[in-house]
């Protein structure tokens, strides 16, 4: 992703980033044909999506080799190392793996049959799905998650 300074459509760089504080993170942007800056103020939950994903803000010092992403995400993705499909992600997309990274999840012991119908629910989702399970799980005092909680949780959520 790149911005464009709207008068001289040139590709604005990064001038500074700020924070995070109390969450919020200021990255600001400058062009370096006529100077206009601009600023882009994340709130707390942008800010903590954009660390679970790992991602650096201010690009990199030496240019990228011809197809470095692809190749740095199709090795940081590889099959092998990922967590078993029902445990909340694997997934041939990398994405998916940092998206369900980010829903973090308690620990509470699941039944098989309870990972097995998690299998339903597609990779990009199913961490989400996951965590709140859990916490339906855990207010309602159930020490794991069960067939019967998951009917339960739909049943609460209105589905």
């Amino acid at each position: 992703m790149k911005f464009l300074c709207v008068q001289c459509d040139e590709a604005m760089r990064l001038d500074e980033t700020r924070g995070p504080d109390r969450g919020s993170m200021t990255v600001v942007f400058g062009c370096p044909a006529c100077g206009n800056q601009t600023a882009m103020l994340t709130n707390a939950s942008e800010t903590q999506v954009v660390r679970s994903l790992g991602v650096k803000i201010g690009g990199q010092a030496v240019p990228a080799e011809p197809m470095e992403g692809i190749r740095n995400g199709l090795a940081a993705s590889s099959v092998e190392d990922a967590a078993p499909a029902a445990h909340g992600g694997a997934s041939k997309c990398p994405f998916t793996g940092m998206v369900n990274d980010a829903f973090a999840r308690s620990g509470m012991p699941w039944t098989e049959g309870a990972l097995q119908r998690m299998e339903n629910i597609p990779a990009s989702a199913r961490g989400m799905v996951m965590q709140g399970v859990e916490r339906y799980a855990e207010a309602e005092g159930f020490a794991e998650v069960t067939e019967s909680v998951l009917n339960e949780a739909r049943r609460g959520m209105g589905m």
